[in-house]
């Protein structure tokens, strides 16, 4: 028998309904036992079903059952059970022919009867509709050969039957003519919006073309945003806001007239080339719903950051088809169950920007989502809703409140672990769990529940990517290096999950030579692998920054480097700034500033690139130059702060002790805390002779510790040694200050001060481990390999599973020998 379509191709279906059709079984036993006659009643019957869902379901099941008796029917009465099937299919099409999956199980029935020239046509009608049905292709190879070898074989049949064939056949061309997409049906777009004339313009000037009309309710919107609106020609209908993203969505349905409602957030916006397709759509009246695909950017645009998925954003204008739920509001399970080619899939663009951290205050928006869902888990009975916890526990994550976003996402887990069939949003669910599982430390844990989750969706890339960093985290450097591997080979997830853009590519391509750089020590090999990378998908910046480091690592010219990057890539804000942070990093920073300074002429308002400039400046010693451009980001910005510190601490250095104290005269410091601005002040006196005062809080010993930092890095020692005093006024002990400063030379090549604050330590307290150990560094750097392995033994005595102590011992062995 040729195959038939029981599935569609989209990777999301609808779950089939827990009941089963017992029509079905009795279809099956009619045939089976030569009742025709009661077959066909079963048809005249359906014709009395008033829901057109029911109706369809109940024909489709009958002709399923035709299909299905041949198999145990006694072989002589297989041609029969066939000619009833056909007959009743062609009966049911010539009542409404545009039925992809009715026209594909006729030409099936039409096949197995060697009627070639009726299944050809009835599979050429099926695939003008959907072309991508399944099975479709391999009928039509499959008749192909069959018309091959007809040339050589002589059918018999009864002459009754092939009578009855000859005009059903006719029938058959006849609808046949008919099958073609509608035309002429009317499509609304329903928006429900509040306060976006920020965003709405661009949407509706993308979508106006692409629709027949355009119904928005506004729930209270303070700007320009109803305006804009009616300028698109919108129909707006004003509503207060319930609490409810539901009743809003409802209004917006309940006010269109289209033949197709089509739903859209103002920070979505449909891509231009694909509004053809879409107006092609609605021709497609044996769908109920159609997907679409959205790209939800991330981080910045121009980043290369996002996740794919598909977006049911479409469906027939019923009655029925009406949302529920307060957040995140649902509408797919108002479709008709058990009927998954009722829902297709459609390769239009849909870009959404509401992530992008210059729109979405996430953390703000977070907080209100949970006290919504709150509100209806204290409404209704959402203990089993295994989507209620999914998109609790998604807002926790948010939130980055981790305890609470594991426990829902682990209950969400637990109700659809009872039928897996519910698994729309099962992709998305299980990246989060990983992801939450290994920002709680759990790193095992992830990695066995990423495990478990590929057992479901064995083609979603993002989970081995997850598990190698997983395995990463757990210092297992070579399993990490092989799921990478295995997600490079995989690329990237089809769209019917909501997969990570580059999970499949860049990600662990990125992961693997960081591997090879940094732990292997292979950093040449690292460049080449990121530069090929970086060529591949010269968007994405998270390339830029590791590729930066292998090269300059590798021992290329910093000019150089510049000079490739910006071969490569497109110099978004965010890859400029990569770029600098990457020479700046490498000791480049000359370099660094000429690429932070051009990034601040194309954008001036940029806060961080200011800050990063200074900070360069202060490297340089340029401390006049530093001061000066801190000091042009306004107090009230972003970044003031970080821009008050470096400006205080290049007027204090450079001298400029009358700025210094003007800054700090000021009523806010740009956002300064407390602590911090005790900290400048005590400074600003010992830099002036004065006393610095009594105590400083605990909360400044951070910044005076880099600061410390920084000025041995430019070797300030005068400054360096009027603030180093200050550390005692701190609460912190003095064995602490001690380790502070001692790691703090040793980072910075003063070994003998190191030395000088360890081995008073060690003198006092012969058990102090971390003294010994700090002497076991101080001895290695002075190429002293067995006086430092001594310490070490002497520290794994008193502590054995000290890991510090066994690294060093392990890096230490093979120089002694």
């Amino acid at each position: 028998m040729a195959l038939r379509l029981t599935a569609t191709t989209s990777s999301r279906p609808i779950a089939a309904s827990a009941d089963v059709d017992p029509i079905g079984t009795l279809a099956v036993e009619l045939l089976t036992s030569g009742d025709l006659d009661g077959y066909r009643d079963l048809f005249a019957q359906a014709e009395s079903i008033d829901d057109i869902h029911m109706r369809y379901t109940r024909r489709r099941t009958l002709l399923e059952a035709a299909l299905e008796a041949v198999r145990s029917a006694d072989p002589g009465r297989v041609p029969s059970i066939y000619l009833a099937a056909a007959g009743a299919s062609i009966a049911v099409l010539e009542q409404e022919p545009r039925e992809p999956l009715l026209l594909n199980y006729a030409g099936v029935l039409f096949y197995e009867l060697w009627e070639l020239r009726g299944a050809g046509v009835l599979f050429d009608a099926a695939a003008r509709l959907s072309p991508e049905l399944l099975f479709l292709d391999q009928n039509r190879r499959e008749l192909a050969l069959r018309r091959a070898a007809a040339a050589r074989t002589t059918v018999r049949r009864p002459a009754a039957m092939t009578t009855a064939l000859s005009m059903l056949a006719r029938r058959a061309e006849r609808l046949a003519k008919r099958v073609r997409p509608q035309t002429g049906l009317k499509l609304s777009l329903c928006m429900i919006v509040k306060d976006e004339e920020e965003m709405l313009p661009r949407c509706l000037a993308a979508a106006a073309p692409a629709v027949d009309e355009i119904v928005i309710v506004d729930t209270g919107s303070t700007d320009r945003t109803i305006e804009i609106a009616k300028s698109f020609g919108a129909r707006v209908i004003e509503r207060e806001w319930t609490g409810s993203f539901s009743d809003a969505r409802n209004v917006s349905f309940d006010g269109a007239t289209g033949d197709w409602l089509l739903y859209l957030d103002a920070d979505e916006v449909l891509v231009e080339a694909d509004i053809p397709k879409l107006r092609a759509a609605t021709g497609q009246v044996w769908r109920e719903a159609i997907y679409l695909n959205e790209t939800s950017y991330t981080g910045e645009l121009g980043d290369g950051t996002g996740t794919h998925h598909l977006a049911l954003r479409m469906f027939r204008a019923r009655p029925e088809y009406r949302f529920s739920g307060r957040l995140h509001e649902q509408i797919a399970d108002k479709l008709p169950t058990g009927q998954p080619e009722r829902v297709g899939m459609i390769d239009v663009r849909i870009e959404h920007y509401g992530y992008l951290g210059a729109v979405r205050d996430s953390k703000e928006k977070s907080r209100r989502n949970v006290e919504l869902l709150l509100a209806q888990r204290d409404e209704g009975d959402v203990d089993n809703d295994a989507f209620f916890h999914f998109n609790l526990g998604s807002e926790y994550g948010v939130l980055n409140e981790l305890e609470n976003a594991h426990a829902e996402f682990e209950l969400a887990w637990q109700i659809l672990s009872e039928d897996w069939s519910a698994r729309g949003f099962l992709p998305t669910l299980s990246v989060r769990l990983v992801n939450v599982l290994r920002g709680m430390g759990r790193y095992e844990e992830a990695y066995e529940r990423a495990g478990e989750a590929l057992e479901r969706l064995p083609g979603f890339t993002d989970l081995v990517y997850d598990q190698g960093l997983s395995l990463q985290a757990l210092n297992r450097v070579d399993e990490a290096l092989d799921r990478f591997r295995a997600a490079v080979a995989m690329g990237d997830a089809p769209t019917g999950y909501t997969a990570l853009v580059g999970a499949g590519t860049f990600l662990p391509q990125i992961a693997i030579a960081e591997i090879t750089h940094h732990l292997k020590g292979d950093p040449a090999t690292a460049a080449e692998m990121l530069d090929a990378c970086l060529s591949e998908f010269p968007g994405f910046f998270g390339l830029v920054l590791p590729f930066v480091s292998a090269k300059l690592a590798s021992g290329a010219d910093a000019e150089a480097v510049v000079a490739r990057v910006e071969e490569l890539a497109e110099l978004t804000p965010t890859i400029s700034f990569l770029l600098a942070t990457g020479l700046y990093e490498a000791g480049e920073t000359e370099v660094a500033a000429r690429q932070y300074r051009s990034l601040l002429e194309r954008q001036p308002s940029n806060g961080g690139a200011r800050v990063a400039l200074a900070e360069s400046l202060l490297a340089l010693k340029r401390w006049e130059e530093a001061a000066q451009v801190a000091a042009e980001l306004a107090d009230d910005e972003p970044f003031a702060a970080a821009a008050r510190r470096s400006e205080l601490f290049a007027r204090i250095v450079g001298g400029d002790l009358d700025g210094a104290a003007a800054v700090l005269a000021r009523s806010n410091v740009g956002g300064l805390d407390d602590d911090d601005v005790e900290l400048f002040v005590a400074w600003h006196a010992v830099a002036t002779g004065a006393a610095p005062g009594d105590a400083l809080p605990y909360g400044a010993a951070p910044l005076l510790v880099t600061a410390l930092e920084a000025l041995l890095r430019v070797h300030e020692f005068e400054a360096f040694e009027q603030l180093v005093g200050l550390l005692s006024l701190t609460p912190v002990d003095a064995r602490e200050r001690a380790e502070v400063l001692a790691r703090m030379y040793l980072r910075r090549g003063f070994v003998e001060s190191a030395a000088d604050e360890w081995l008073p330590i060690a003198q006092a307290d012969p058990l102090d481990v971390r003294a010994l150990l700090g002497l076991a560094q101080v001895a290695a750097a002075k190429g002293m390999t067995a006086e430092a392995l001594d310490f070490v033994r002497e520290a794994q005595q008193l502590r054995p599973n000290d890991a510090v102590a066994e690294r060093l011992r392990e890096a230490l062995e093979p120089l002694a020998a």
